[in-house]
């Protein structure tokens, strides 16, 4: 009797399909995650089980929303699982699997292939396992360069043994753009700090450029040579970037809340951090509660483009914001193909496109409109909030820790949503119809 329903629980298992193996994982890291934080050993005071799970999930999609002070009510236990949750969620689950499944000597089958190809958004499965080994080894190297940098700072500051503790904590946090921080103020101490500032930016933007510009620009060591994808993710990198430093600079200058009682300097350090972390990370050197309207909006619009494909930021990532404006100019211009670096985008892709920002849009306007039902705060508020969470930056205009047990239930699906994607979403929970009569073709008015 055992035997068989084993037998029919494994039937089903491998009938999965990748989207819905992955989405599956992720969901039980979330569990285990919310387990391992509710034991008595992991938390300095006692929390909920609805915050043990929210700050479960916040970590393994590498939000960075919190419900609770994270070194205030975790112990160093506690902090661990958060790192480790950070971790995986950031290289992905399946990169810790098939490096688990390496080292102990298996074979890696086709059915692993094609779940690392998912991960991996690749149609191509071969030389995925060596892919795997470089995002790891790449990214182990570059933590550890980030490591002995913010060491610089915390070292003094704290000690040898916690300055040490700090930084890896806030390295790993950073490169997987998790907005978690050991302070309740998160980072605003260092809002002029150059230190911080640069090392936490950079770990930042690394991260959200994706573990494939990484490896090419690794490889290709000419920016003629590289992919088309790595020369998007680079320009666009740079130029929002650049941007966003300046309109927040421009629109907070003058706000004492936030830039308007700082020395120059910092003014520019500060509009320097808030303009990249919004995409991907979450972390602030400033209170965003006390920031302008206008500044809040832009914020929004940072998150909800948030980062590249298959790097650890979420958002509808930067390729796909590329491409849909590109593809609306080149229809303004009236050009039959979308060119980009003097290359073709296929039309299948920009459906792709299409299909993640309206699903992304649909994703964030239901959640809003169920939390102005149950929630008691303002539009703004919530939308910030939302948006936040799908691209899983984990920026907060201070709503979080006060929102009710079904509101925080909604805020964790949407970073669950952030993290797998819609479309992986959409695809693991629908079946794939087959067309067998082709119908004719007709215009319908738009416009």
């Amino acid at each position: 009797m055992e035997v068989t329903k084993r037998q029919r629980l494994y039937n089903r298992f491998i009938r999965l399909n990748p989207p819905q193996i992955l989405a599956l994982g992720f969901f039980c890291l979330i569990v285990v995650g919310g387990l391992l934080l509710k034991l008595p050993f992991a938390t300095k005071v006692h929390i909920s089980w609805v915050d043990a799970f929210f700050t479960a999930t916040s970590a393994a999609t590498v939000t960075g929303l919190g419900v609770v002070d994270t070194a205030s009510t975790f112990t160093m236990f506690g902090e661990i699982v958060i790192m480790f949750l950070i971790q995986t969620g950031g290289l992905g689950l399946m990169t810790i699997a098939i490096l688990v499944v390496w080292v102990l000597g298996k074979k890696i089958g086709l059915r692993h292939r094609l779940l690392i190809g998912e991960a991996f958004n690749q149609t191509n499965i071969g030389g995925l396992v060596k892919l795997v080994k470089r995002v790891f080894i790449f990214s182990i190297c570059i933590e550890f360069i980030g490591v002995i940098f913010l060491s610089f700072r915390f070292i003094p500051e704290l000690g040898f043994g916690k300055g040490v503790y700090y930084s890896i904590f806030h390295v790993i946090a950073s490169y997987n753009n998790a907005g978690f921080a050991l302070w309740p103020d998160n980072l605003t101490r260092y809002v002029g700090d150059p230190i911080i500032n640069i090392g936490i930016c950079s770990l930042i933007v690394i991260g959200g450029l994706g573990f494939t510009v990484l490896i090419d620009i690794w490889y290709s060591r000419s920016f003629r040579k590289l992919s088309l994808h790595s020369k998007i993710m680079i320009i666009g990198t740079v130029a929002l970037n650049v941007i966003a430093m300046l309109v927040i600079f421009v629109l907070e200058y003058n706000n004492v809340k936030t830039l308007g009682n700082l020395p120059l300097n910092e003014k520019l350090w500060a509009s320097f951090f808030q303009g990249i972390t919004p995409r991907t990370a979450g972390f602030n050197t400033v209170d965003y509660g006390g920031m302008e309207e206008s500044s809040i909006l832009f914020t929004m619009v940072l998150m909800f483009i948030g980062a590249g494909s298959v790097s650890t930021g979420g958002g509808i990532k930067l390729t796909t914001f590329v491409i849909l404006v590109t593809s609306v100019l080149s229809f303004f211009r009236k050009k039959e193909e979308i060119v980009l670096f003097q290359r073709t985008i296929k039309m299948s892709t920009v459906t792709r496109a299409l299909a993640i920002a309206v699903a992304s849009q649909i994703l964030i306007f239901a959640a809003v409109f169920v939390l102005m039902l149950t929630e008691n705060f303002s539009f703004i508020e919530l939308l910030f909030e939302t948006i936040s969470a799908f691209g899983t930056v984990g920026l907060t205009m201070g709503i979080t820790a006060k929102l009710s047990a079904f509101g925080k239930c909604m805020i964790m699906f949407v970073m669950f949503c952030g993290l797998i994607g819609p479309l992986t979403l959409v695809f693991s929970l629908a079946r794939p119809a087959k067309q067998k009569i082709k119908y004719p073709s007709e215009d319908v008015f738009t416009g």
